[in-house]
């Protein structure tokens, strides 16, 4: 059994313009880290104001879920009934054991 020994690269083997996927992921997390980059000024400059920052965060977040229960609450009153007396019996059969 014979080896074919590998060939050196040739400029034509070289690809100037990539333009396949791999490529086009490469540029975008590029842009994302430079992005990342310029925004790192924002950033708080204690642990503190970083936990702050964080919690403001999450608290709209839940005030948005909040929201949308209510609208979903008025929205179907009977299913939400529903659900509700659905979660008890299971938290009840739980609690029971």
């Amino acid at each position: 059994m014979t080896q074919t020994p590998i060939a050196p690269a040739s400029p034509d083997d070289i690809v100037l313009e990539d333009d396949s996927l791999t490529h086009r992921l490469d540029v975008a997390a590029d842009e994302m880290i430079a992005a990342g980059e310029r925004r790192s000024f924002d950033r708080p400059d204690s642990l503190r104001g970083a936990v702050k920052a964080d919690a403001a965060r999450l608290r709209e977040g839940v005030e948005d879920g909040v929201v949308q229960a209510r609208e979903r609450i008025r929205q179907s009153p009977e299913r939400a009934t529903l659900y509700a007396l659905g979660i008890g019996v299971i938290l009840g059969m739980l609690l029971r054991r």
